[in-house]
């Protein structure tokens, strides 16, 4: 095992004549849940592409356990994105196959016991699911894998309170004990309780990246108002 479970090294990323990451270097380790928050263009996602391999093209160095990216990297990510990603003609018994040919540490027992308590209808056309079931189908697949490393980009953006809370419990409490996971969200809003850590991540560079308990004591507020002071001038 590596010393840091993702190592990124002086990693920039530009799209066209917009620096979207700007030499980001950061270190996280296993068994963490962390928050990497901003608001919305603030490099996120661009920086959740890199991590799963999705964008090549960046300078810089990215190690997963050690080594650099590479299909068996990408094996030891579990990723959601942030848009709803199925076939319009996809069944959940299509969705669950393709999981199950893709990976080999997908658990179907796990999926089937989260869309049960989701109380999704499995025979249902992904199409006809309201959002927030699609939602729900999303995270039981992501979450129904052995991972080393679990990615949510946004999974608590536009859905209802209810759904919000089911989603972020489910995170919590169904994933593998050693496991990294990075919640990607510019909603703190009630947030703070769950992350080990968080990154402050703005126009493209790491601004601050601590330990909550300590971040909440040395500034003496809640997440959401250490977020308003920090990013200020991004709203």
């Amino acid at each position: 095992m590596a010393e840091h479970l993702i190592e990124i090294i002086d990693v920039s990323k530009n799209y066209g004549s917009t620096q979207a990451l700007n030499h980001v270097n950061l270190q996280i380790d296993k068994g963490r849940v962390v928050g990497l928050l901003g608001p919305n263009g603030s490099g996120k996602t661009t920086l959740i592409k890199v991590l799963t391999g999705l964008l090549k093209q960046y300078e810089g160095q990215i190690l997963i356990n050690g080594e650099k990216i590479s299909n068996r990297s990408k094996a030891l990510i579990s990723y959601l994105p942030d848009q709803i990603y199925f076939d319009k003609w996809m069944k959940i018994s299509d969705a669950v196959s393709y999981f199950k040919d893709m990976y080999e540490d997908f658990n179907e027992d796990r999926f089937n016991q989260l869309m049960s308590s989701f109380r999704v209808e499995q025979r249902s056309l992904i199409r006809k699911l309201s959002k927030g079931n699609q939602e729900k189908l999303q995270l039981a697949l992501i979450l129904s894998r052995d991972a080393h490393i679990y990615i949510f980009d946004e999974p608590i953006g536009g859905v209802d309170p209810v759904v919000r809370e089911i989603i972020l419990s489910t995170i919590m409490h169904n994933h593998q004990p050693d496991a990294l996971i990075i919640l990607s969200t510019h909603q703190i809003y009630d947030v703070e309780e769950l992350f080990d850590e968080v990154i402050f991540l703005k126009q493209g560079q790491i601004v601050l990246h601590e330990n909550t308990k300590a971040l909440l004591k040395s500034y003496d507020k809640t997440l959401l108002d250490v977020f308003k002071e920090v990013f200020r001038d991004a709203f």
